[in-house]
């Protein structure tokens, strides 16, 4: 959970920042082609300094067929690196998220590290910093990036003290439905948990999916559990389970666990959930073939500036804040989110003066780009004064000045090996493998693990 006094410093920023957007608008690896091989993205020159050319590798995971925004962003600002920078190569490996994690992991333990990748904060960051993997970045913070981050971001990615990431994005994750499939079976959008469960219940009875879900992926699913955690138990709860100061067989903990295995019998998701993973889920409502979908803000521009789906399909698409559980200790001004992917400099790169710079450059440049040209919340300050946004960015601008609380992705709060049984049991659960019960204790007993070591 974001400590009271962070999340007043990031709302306050974020604030100061977007307040004129309000007020001034109405509203496994692929390339770079995606085709298979490692793009070379520029013409290899000589540096001034020393004469040599110098080639960065950068490992992302913005594909241009699920990304074609973010994917088109990089590429511009690795072109305009490399026309600043003469005799320095970008060469670009590109991944989809699940296929990113496990090549990072088998990188890392084999010391060939891209110079450039991304990296999540917390508990992810943790065993590539205890094995000397990343490299810090506090220089970076004390030069040219210097109060440019919204408050709280950067800190998450520090581990005593020291800065080993940047983060690139700060979300907040909504719940989208399509208007119009809700409208043509009689739901309306619900307030409450209850009402939603009744809207599910009606879906299923006329012939309509009412969530779809990729939860081959896991983190997808566990982000209904965090939710349900939060309205049933609180906002302290799942994070004090998590750091082991509580325990995931609290009853409001419990739960939220049985209350994931009764959307499920009562056929909540969509077909096959467990074997689908979050891209192919996600067709099911870019298709119109699903009701709602909870995903991250990361996903705004799909429904606002995406010229590949179509203006009408845009305008039914809303969202809501996950609604609140009648006698629970949450409300529905707090969220799940916090700061999202960020980069990292290899300890080990053999050009880490350049790949620094290169990650100077990137996030400002991201900064500048990233609001207008695909709608992403970035972790900077940027002066958004002029520009022209989606009303839904401003409303998610405007949910996160209001928010009473920011719960960090659970498999992102826990160790790796933590964070595994996590999602697996996640997995589980969804499948009717394990009961809540059994669960929970398979959480306590993996954090108590990791507390012994």
């Amino acid at each position: 959970m974001v400590k009271k006094k962070t999340l007043a410093l990031i709302l306050l920023s974020l604030f100061t920042v977007f307040a004129l957007v309000a007020c001034g608008n109405d509203d496994e690896g692929t390339d770079s082609n995606d085709s298979g091989e490692s793009t070379n993205n520029g013409d290899s020159g000589e540096t001034a300094d020393s004469g040599e050319d110098k080639t960065i590798d950068f490992m992302h995971l913005w594909p241009e067929g699920s990304s074609p925004q973010h994917f088109a962003i990089v590429n511009d600002i690795i072109d305009e690196f490399e026309s600043e920078n003469e005799g320095v190569t970008v060469e670009v490996e590109i991944l989809g998220n699940e296929q990113y994690k496990e090549k990072l992991k088998v990188l890392s333990a084999s010391n060939e590290l891209p110079d450039v990748g991304m990296t999540w904060a917390a508990g992810f960051l943790t065993p590539y910093v205890d094995g000397n993997k990343f490299a810090s970045l506090d220089d970076l913070l004390e030069g040219d990036l210097n109060d440019l981050f919204v408050p709280g971001t950067a800190e998450a990615y520090a581990l005593d003290g020291t800065t080993y990431g940047l983060p690139l994005e700060l979300n907040i994750t909504p719940l989208y439905y399509n208007q119009k499939l809700f409208s043509d079976n009689g739901v309306d959008t619900p307030e409450t948990y209850e009402e939603l469960k009744s809207g599910i219940q009606t879906l299923v009875d006329n012939g309509v999916t009412p969530v779809t879900l990729g939860n081959k992926d896991r983190w997808t699913g566990s982000m209904w559990y965090m939710y349900l955690a939060d309205r049933i138990a609180g906002p302290d709860a799942l994070p004090n389970a998590i750091s082991g100061e509580g325990s995931f067989t609290d009853p409001g903990l419990i739960q939220a666990a049985e209350e994931i295995q009764e959307l499920v019998d009562m056929g909540a998701f969509v077909n096959g959930y467990n074997g689908l993973g979050n891209d192919e889920a996600k067709g099911y409502f870019l298709n119109e073939a699903a009701a709602m979908y909870l995903m991250g803000s990361w996903d705004l521009p799909e429904y606002t500036t995406n010229e590949n789906n179509s203006q009408e399909f845009k305008d039914s698409i809303d969202y809501m804040k996950f609604p609140e559980v009648e006698g629970g200790k949450g409300n529905r001004d707090s969220l799940v989110g916090g700061p999202g992917v960020g980069l990292f400099v290899s300890e080990d790169s053999d050009v880490k003066d350049e790949a620094k710079e290169f990650v100077s450059f990137f996030v400002q440049k991201w900064g500048e780009r990233s609001v207008t040209d695909a709608g992403v919340i970035p972790a900077t300050k940027v002066d958004t004064s002029e520009t022209d946004l989606p009303e839904m960015y401003i409303d998610v601008l405007n949910d996160l000045n209001e928010a009473s609380n920011l719960t960090l992705y659970a498999d992102v709060q826990l160790s790796a090996a933590a964070a595994e049984v996590h999602l697996n049991q996640i997995q589980a659960l969804f499948g009717g493998e394990v009961t809540p019960q059994e669960f929970a204790e398979a959480h306590d007993e993996a954090i108590a693990k990791e507390n012994e070591e």
